[in-house]
């Protein structure tokens, strides 16, 4: 997995040249470092708010990631998935949509999703039932 996933954008002009003229006079060095500092300075500025609704609403912080042998060993012991995460979710490729429908009960994600298409369709289902 990627240390980073992409994302789009707008900026208005006047912001856009306030961000180019930081960058040429070297206070960054492009604009996406720029933007990824500021997106960090927002997160540590909310950083009580983000900590006290993960620690009081039972989230995990992280990536997770299962394939078809761990999830057959949670099916075997018939115990069924209460996932809600702020992270990564993977899931490998081997795992089969009957697999992902039996073993994940309820799904909260906030961040990414990565999963063959089928098994990705079934939790992002999931994942909005629980909004």
């Amino acid at each position: 997995m990627a240390d980073t996933e992409k994302i789009t954008i707008n900026v208005g002009p006047v912001d856009l040249g306030q961000m180019d003229l930081l960058v040429d006079q070297g206070f960054y060095t492009n604009r996406t470092d720029f933007i990824r500092i500021a997106i960090r300075n927002q997160l540590q500025n909310h950083l009580p708010e983000v900590k006290r609704y993960t620690s009081e609403k039972f989230f995990v912080m992280g990536v997770l990631e299962f394939n078809r042998a761990r999830l057959e060993e949670l099916q075997a012991a018939g115990k069924v998935l209460d996932i809600k995460l702020v992270g990564a979710l993977l899931i490998a490729n081997d795992v089969t949509p009957e697999l992902a429908e039996e073993t994940f009960g309820k799904l909260k994600l906030f961040g990414i999703l990565r999963a063959p298409i089928e098994v990705k369709r079934i939790l992002n289902q999931l994942n909005k039932q629980h909004e």
